[in-house]
């Protein structure tokens, strides 16, 4: 590896891989991030969904949500749109979703259209002003994709705005110290500073992704500085569903350190 390059847990499992460091050029991102999710984005990295926050974290467990019937609900990186449907199935009144990637968008229009389910779809980066309501969401959410984001404070400014006073923010990411540490002889060892948050980027299955690993401060902070009262951070791993994924690597890595975590926030 070069001075340019380290050491970095993938985004989602355990897998180690050799990341670049990079320039923060918000447009040269988002063609990047977007070309990744409209092509082999969910053949490299799979689809993380509702009921799942995480590899290892459940709503079933959890319950950030509650009862969501008759509420409007718009999540940030919809995906394949699976957790939309998640929420439609329990009755939500409206479901609104934003991706980057206008295949992922596509992928969401068929899969709602074949469970009879309706969502006001919008592709934009989270970052930007794309039409979303104001002051009228009761829930924001976003399933392993709030990371994307090249700015963290705008955009939870802006899903702030979008909620109405009292509304929650429920958003769950692959946690930074698990992006720090790595398999190495069958010991868990530190690769990465935790505290380098500099942009690299990461080739996977040929295809590339750009990303920033912040740390847990950064999120809280950046919640407070939008007005948010955090509620809830969850960390730990579901003993149930690691028991479930057998002796693998990552289900180890998962009883030892946080894998992913969740956090519910209200709009004050």
């Amino acid at each position: 590896m070069d001075k340019n390059s380290v050491s970095r847990t993938n985004i989602i499992g355990g897998s180690e891989v050799v990341a670049i460091s990079v320039d923060m050029d918000k447009s040269v991102i988002h063609e990047t991030n977007s070309l990744f999710w409209d092509t082999k984005g969910n053949e490299v990295l799979g689809a993380t969904s509702l009921p799942l926050y995480g590899a290892f974290v459940s709503e079933e467990n959890c319950q950030l949500f509650g009862d969501v019937s008759g509420k409007k609900t718009l999540e940030i990186g919809c995906g394949s749109g699976h957790s939309l449907q998640y929420l439609g199935e329990r009755k939500a009144s409206e479901l609104w979703g934003m991706d980057i990637s206008e295949n992922q968008i596509e992928k969401t229009k068929q899969l709602l259209t074949e469970c009879g389910l309706s969502a006001t779809l919008i592709c934009s980066p989270m970052e930007e002003e794309c039409g979303i309501p104001e002051d009228y969401f009761d829930f924001v959410y976003s399933v392993y994709a709030i990371g994307w984001t090249t700015d963290l404070e705008g955009t939870f400014r802006r899903v702030a705005s979008y909620l109405k006073k009292g509304g929650a923010f429920i958003f769950s990411w692959s946690h930074p110290i698990h992006k720090c540490v790595v398999e190495d002889n069958n010991a868990f060892v530190f690769k990465k500073c935790y505290f380098d948050e500099t942009w690299y980027s990461s080739s996977l299955e040929e295809s590339t992704l750009t990303l920033s690993d912040r740390t847990l401060s950064t999120y809280v902070n950046a919640l407070a500085k939008a007005g948010f009262l955090i509620e809830q951070m969850i960390e730990q791993s579901d003993d149930e569903i690691i028991q479930s994924r057998g002796n693998s690597k990552f289900a180890k890595k998962a009883k030892m350190l946080p894998v992913t975590f969740v956090i519910k926030a209200r709009k004050l």
